[in-house]
C-alpha cells in the first residue's frame, strides 16, 4: 500500500530539541529542589507535558508556577543559540511534500512548547496539524493521539506510519495498528534500546524519503 500520511514525535525525531529540555528542566530542579538531575532522570520523568513534569517533580506547590515560567523562559531564550533546523530534515519534509504525503506531528510537549519550536523553526507550515500532550487525556504510549490525527485525516492505519525516538512512541504506534519506524538519526534521543522493537530502524533521515517512495513505486508496478 502506498504511504498516504506520516505521523511523527517531534522532539529527538524532527527537531534536536532534547539536549535544550534536558538543561531547562534541569535549571528547573536545581533552582527549586536542590537537587542537578542527570537526562537519564529526566527522561524517566517523560510522559506528562513539561507544566504537569514540573508540578509532579516540585514539593512546593506553590512554587509550581513560577517554575513553569522559568522553563518555559529558559527554553524560549536559548532557543536559537543551541537548537537549529538540519538541512537533511527539510529536504525530507520537501519530498514528502512533493509526494503529496499529509503529515501531522503527535507529541508529549505542551502546546506552548510546541508552539515556539514550531515557530522558531519555521516549520509549521509542512503539516496539516499537530497534537500536543495538553491536547489528549492520554498521553504516549497510549495511542489516543494518533487514532485520533488518523481519523481527522481520514486515512486508514494500513496507510500511514509513525516515526519517533521512544519506546513510548512506538508502543503507541504499534498500538494504533500503524508500521512503526525508529527514528535514530539525532544524536540525542529518548532511547538507545526500544521495546517493544519497531518495524524498522533508521539512522539517515533520506531512507525515511527512499521508503516513502518505494511504497508509492512499488503500488504503480
Amino acid at each position: 500500500m502506498p504511504i498516504k500520511a506520516v505521523l511523527f514525535d517531534f522532539d529527538g525525531t524532527l527537531a534536536d530539541t532534547l539536549p535544550l529540555s534536558f538543561d531547562a528542566f534541569r535549571r528547573v530542579f536545581e533552582t527549586y529542589e536542590n537537587v542537578t538531575l542527570s537526562d537519564e532522570q529526566i527522561t524517566a520523568k517523560f510522559g506528562p507535558t513539561e507544566d504537569d513534569i514540573i508540578r509532579l517533580n516540585v514539593s512546593d506547590a506553590s512554587k509550581a508556577p513560577a517554575a513553569i515560567a522559568d522553563y518555559y523562559a529558559f527554553y524560549e531564550n536559548h532557543f536559537h543559540e543551541r537548537v537549529s533546523m538540519p538541512r537533511d530534515i527539510v529536504h525530507m519534509l520537501e519530498a514528502l511534500n512533493e509526494l503529496d504525503v499529509r503529515m501531522v506531528i503527535i507529541t508529549g510537549k505542551s502546546r506552548r512548547a510546541l508552539d515556539v519550536s514550531l515557530n522558531k523553526l519555521d516549520i509549521r507550515k509542512y503539516f496539516c496539524f499537530s497534537v500536543s500532550g495538553d491536547e489528549v487525556e492520554r498521553p504516549k504510549p497510549d495511542p489516543e493521539g494518533i487514532s485520533a490525527a488518523l481519523k481527522k485525516l481520514g486515512v486508514s492505519k494500513e496507510d500511514a506510519i509513525f516515526v519517533g525516538d521512544s519506546s513510548a512512541d512506538i508502543k503507541a504506534g504499534k498500538s494504533a495498528g500503524l508500521w512503526t519506524i525508529g527514528a535514530h538519526w539525532f544524536e540525542t534521543v529518548q532511547t538507545t534500546q526500544f521495546s517493544p522493537e519497531p518495524d524498522d530502524v533508521l539512522t539517515n533521515v533520506r531512507d525515511l524519503t527512499e521508503l516513502v517512495r518505494q511504497s508509492r513505486t512499488d503500488t504503480d508496478r
